[in-house]
């Protein structure tokens, strides 16, 4: 594990690199996760270098003490910029708040991109009442609530739901709350114009946190977003799906970069 520290604090990342010629790619886990979502994606670092972070307040990261909403997703901005400057990241791929993170970075800060991945995510990300409410008040409801079929998974082994289970609860609530509640603010719908590198929007067939529909919309709206499904999947497609979540990415970063 490596450590980078930038705004006083230290963000965590873990890199995977087995001699891969391909542009060096960045993952951004989503709300209540860390870095340990991405396991499978280390099997690429044969074709690309691979890095994975944990985002303040998350996994080995410090935390960051700012508010829910454009606060907290600028410090969470700052965690990816400054792990993709320290590892030559060019390519961001970010599942759902790491979605939101990635869009952010791209329309706000000047970080050189050659790719967004955006995995189970939106434009948009609105949050359902019933589970903001159970996230303030009732925290094993609310895990409960993001474990029901066709949420995070759809038929993933169920040791699988169990670690998914276990990482949301060590991340805590309080910090599994703002994220949420920062998604809900989340709304980049009238900036897509403005990013200008080649993109992937891929989702679970199964995605009911964030549907197929999202991902339509970012296609639709970003010049050169290609789109792909994952079958037999829910939210976190890459966990549940790896073998065919790895070869969409792979084949997108081959697309961008003939080398990968």
């Amino acid at each position: 594990m490596e450590r980078v520290t930038h705004h006083g604090r230290d963000t965590a990342y873990r890199v995977s690199d087995r001699g891969g010629d391909g542009p060096t790619v960045c993952f951004v886990h989503g709300s209540g996760g860390s870095k340990d979502v991405w396991k499978a994606q280390a099997r690429l670092s044969d074709r690309f270098p691979v890095v994975a972070l944990d985002l303040s307040g998350h996994g080995d990261s410090d935390d960051v003490d700012v508010p829910a909403g454009p606060k907290a997703l600028d410090a969470y901005a700052d965690d990816a910029v400054a792990v993709a400057e320290a590892t030559d990241a060019t390519v961001l791929c970010g599942n759902s708040l790491g979605g939101a993170v990635a869009l952010w970075v791209a329309v706000e800060r000047d970080l050189a991109l050659d790719g967004l991945a955006l995995a189970g995510t939106g434009a948009k990300l609105a949050v359902a009442e019933p589970l903001r409410n159970a996230l303030a008040t009732d925290f094993d409801r609310a895990i409960e609530l993001l474990h029901e079929p066709d949420r995070l998974f759809h038929d993933a082994p169920p040791e699988y739901v169990e670690l998914s289970r276990a990482g949301m609860r060590e991340c805590g609530r309080a910090v599994t709350e703002r994220d949420f509640r920062t998604c809900h603010d989340f709304d980049v719908r009238d900036r897509l114009g403005e990013i200008a590198v080649p993109s992937l929007a891929v989702v679970g067939e199964h995605d009911a946190l964030t549907p197929v529909g999202y991902h339509d919309y970012l296609a639709d709206r970003i010049d050169a977003c290609e789109r792909a499904t994952i079958e037999g999947a829910a939210h976190l497609a890459m966990l549940e799906r790896p073998v065919a979540f790895n070869a969409a990415l792979a084949g997108f970063c081959s697309r961008i970069s003939p080398e990968a």
